[in-house]
C-alpha cells in the first residue's frame, strides 16, 4: 500500500508550492494538501487551482482546524503548531515550501548552526517560545530535510545551507507555466501588487498612497491587493480615481499569468517579483520592482530589514 503523504498549507503561496513539489516528486506518488480552515484567501485559492489540471496523484483536502497527525511538508516553519507537531511525532523526511521572505530568514538560520532557534525576524519570544524554536532546530538536525524554493538564493547562502544537510531544491513552477494561461487579466497596462509593509508599520501610509495617486494620474492602473493589507487602506485606494482594485485572495502568480507583452506589473519588495519573472518573462511581460524611497520608511524598519527586503526582491 502506497502510503500517503500530507502537505499543511496556511497560504496561497504554500499551497502553491506544494502542488509544484509534488509534481516535482519530492512527496512521493501520492499527496493530500491540508488546507488551514478559516482563511478565505485560501478557499479562494483551491478553488482556482481544482479548475487546472492537478497533477496525478494529489488532493486539494478540504480546509481543517487542525493539522493532520504526520505532516510531511510545510511552509512556515516558524510556527509553533508546526514545531510542536514536529516534536511530537516522527515526520521522516520534511519538506518545507516557500513562504515568502521568511524562507530566505530559515534558510539563514539553518545555515548558521544548530542552536539558533527557529524564530521570526522582529520577534521578542518568551523563554517558552525560544526554547521550542531551539528543540525545532536540532529536531530538523535530526530529520532528512528538504527546502524546496524558487526564490534566489546567494551561492554562499546555499552552500552553506547544503553543509549543514539540508537538501535546496530550486524550481521555476514547471507546472503551473504547463497550464493554459488566465483568461481573466486585466485590461490595463500597468498592474500593481499590494504591500503588507504597510499594516506592518514598516512603510508610511501617506507615502504609499501618495505614490498610487501620482501614478493612476499618469495612466490606468489594476491593483491587486495583498492579502494582509488595511480593509481601511483599501478602501482609500478604491477612492482614487484611475485605480481598479480586484479581489484579494489568490496568488498574482495564477491571477496574473495570462498578462501579454507590452503589460507590466509594479511591485514594492516583494517574493512575487521573483515567481512573476518566471512565469511572465516568456511572455514578454516586465515585472519591476519598486525601490522604496529612505523617508517612505518608519523608524520600525531597521536598517538590516530594509536591506533584506530589498535584497530579496532585485
Amino acid at each position: 500500500m502506497v502510503r500517503q503523504a500530507s502537505a499543511w498549507v496556511e497560504s496561497p503561496l504554500q499551497m502553491l508550492c506544494a502542488v509544484e513539489a509534488h509534481h516535482a516528486g519530492l512527496l512521493g506518488p501520492q499527496t493530500l494538501v491540508v488546507p488551514r480552515a478559516g482563511l478565505r484567501p485560501l478557499r479562494a485559492t483551491r478553488k482556482e487551482l481544482r479548475r487546472l489540471d492537478l497533477p496525478a496523484g494529489l488532493v486539494l483536502d478540504e480546509p481543517r482546524e487542525g493539522m493532520p497527525r504526520r505532516v510531511q511538508a510545510v511552509g512556515d516553519a516558524f510556527s509553533g503548531k508546526v514545531q510542536m507537531r514536529w516534536l511530537t511525532s516522527n515526520p521522516g523526511r520534511i519538506v518545507i515550501v516557500d513562504d515568502g521572505l521568511a524562507t530566505l530568514r530559515l534558510l539563514e538560520l539553518l545555515a548558521a548552526g544548530p542552536y539558533r532557534p527557529l524564530l521570526r525576524a522582529r520577534a521578542t519570544p518568551s523563554r517558552t517560545r525560544a526554547l521550542l524554536g531551539l528543540a525545532a532546530a536540532l529536531r530538523l538536525r535530526m530529520s532528512r530535510v528538504s527546502v524546496f524554493t524558487a526564490l534566489p538564493v546567494p551561492d554562499e547562502l546555499a552552500a552553506a545551507v547544503r553543509e549543514a544537510g539540508v537538501d535546496l531544491v530550486r524550481h521555476d513552477f514547471a507546472w503551473l507555466r504547463a497550464q493554459p494561461p488566465s483568461v481573466h487579466g486585466p485590461a490595463e497596462r500597468t498592474v500593481v501588487l499590494g504591500t503588507s509593509l504597510v499594516r506592518n508599520g514598516l512603510v508610511h501610509r501617506d507615502h504609499y498612497l501618495r505614490w498610487l495617486t501620482e501614478l493612476a494620474g499618469r495612466e490606468p492602473l489594476a491593483y491587486y491587493p495583498h492579502r494582509r493589507e488595511d480593509p481601511v487602506d483599501l478602501a482609500l485606494i478604491r477612492e482614487r480615481p484611475g485605480i481598479t482594485v480586484h479581489d484579494a485572495g489568490v496568488p498574482a502568480e495564477l491571477t496574473l499569468r495570462g498578462l501579454d507583452a507590452g503589460q507590466r506589473v509594479l511591485s514594492l519588495p516583494s517574493t512575487a517579483i521573483t515567481s512573476l519573472r518566471v512565469l511572465l518573462g516568456p511572455r514578454g511581460v516586465e515585472v519591476e520592482p519598486v525601490e522604496v524611497p529612505d523617508d517612505w520608511w518608519t523608524s520600525r524598519a531597521a536598517p538590516d530589514l530594509r536591506s533584506h527586503l530589498t535584497g530579496a526582491s532585485r
